[in-house]
C-alpha cells in the first residue's frame, strides 16, 4: 500500500503538497478518477479519489476514513543524537517502524553532535510512518541540553539507561503496561556522572538494557523494543 501525507485534511485541505502531488502523478501515473490512501499523522487513514491529476497540487475527494488503532500506553525515547548523523536517522526510522510516541533529542556533557537538523529528523520520520503503514506521526522535538530537559517531564515513569553492569534493576522489569514511559538513552561516552546524579535527584530511576555494552542508537532502538513488548 502506497500511503500519501496530508497533516491539515480534517481542516479541509484536500490536497497533497508539490512533491507528494509529483510523486502521485509524475511518479505513479495517478489520474483522475484513481483512488490513493491519504495519512493525517493523528491517526485516520483517508481512501479519496483523485479530482484534479496535477504534478504541483494533485487535488482529491474524500471516500471514507477508519482510525488507526491505538495502543494503551506512551514510549518516550530521548536521545542524544550520535555523531555519525546516518545512526540517528536510521534510529528515527526504525524506532517509528517499531512504535514511538515522542522522540526528544538530548545534549549531554559527552555528546560529540550539538546540532541537529529538525526538519529533516520530521521528514525522515514521516518517510517512515508511510513506509510501515501508520497514520500516526510521533511527536519529534528540538535538541535541548540535559538539565534543561528532564526537568520539565512529568511521565508516569522515568529512567536513565546507563552503563553499569552492577546495577541489577533491568528496564524490562520495571516498564509499565498502559503507563507513560520515558527513557534517557545517553551519547557514545555515557551520561557523566552528574548527569546522572541530576536525573535521580528529578525522580528518574537508573536502569540496565542488558550485559552488553551498546551503541547510542542500538540502546535507543532495545529500549524502544522493551517498550512495544512490556509496555
Amino acid at each position: 500500500m502506497q500511503l500519501f501525507y496530508q497533516p491539515e485534511l480534517i481542516n479541509g485541505s484536500h490536497f497533497l503538497d508539490s512533491e507528494e502531488s509529483r510523486h502521485a502523478i509524475k511518479v505513479l501515473r495517478k489520474t483522475i478518477g484513481d483512488r490513493i490512501e491519504v495519512v493525517d499523522g493523528k491517526g485516520t487513514f483517508y481512501t479519496v479519489e483523485v479530482t484534479e491529476a496535477n504534478f504541483k497540487k494533485c487535488e482529491f475527494k474524500v471516500i471514507n476514513s477508519r482510525s488507526e488503532t491505538q495502543k494503551a500506553g506512551f514510549k518516550h525515547i530521548a536521545i542524544a543524537p550520535t555523531k555519525n548523523i546516518d545512526r540517528i536517522e536510521w534510529f528515527v526510522e526504525k524506532a517509528l517502524e517499531i512504535g514511538v510516541d515522542r522522540i526528544s533529542f538530548i545534549q549531554c556533557q559527552n555528546s560529540e553532535r550539538t546540532v541537529i537538523r529538525h526538519e529533516r529528523m520530521l521528514k525522515k520520520a514521516i518517510s517512515a510512518m508511510k513506509q510501515s503503514i501508520k497514520a500516526t506521526l510521533p511527536q519529534i522535538d528540538e535538541l535541548v541540553k540535559f538539565g534543561n530537559f528532564i526537568k520539565g517531564q512529568s511521565a508516569d515513569n522515568k529512567f536513565i539507561a546507563y552503563v553499569d553492569f552492577e546495577n541489577p534493576v533491568q528496564f524490562k522489569d520495571h516498564i509499565e503496561s498502559g503507563r507513560g514511559n520515558l527513557i534517557l538513552i545517553g551519547p557514545e561516552g555515557d551520561f557523566s556522572e552528574e548527569e546522572v546524579e541530576l536525573a535521580l535527584k528529578n525522580n528518574y530511576e537508573k536502569v540496565s538494557l542488558g550485559d552488553s555494552r551498546l551503541r547510542t542508537e542500538t540502546a535507543g532502538i532495545a529500549a524502544v523494543h522493551l517498550l512495544n513488548i512490556f509496555g
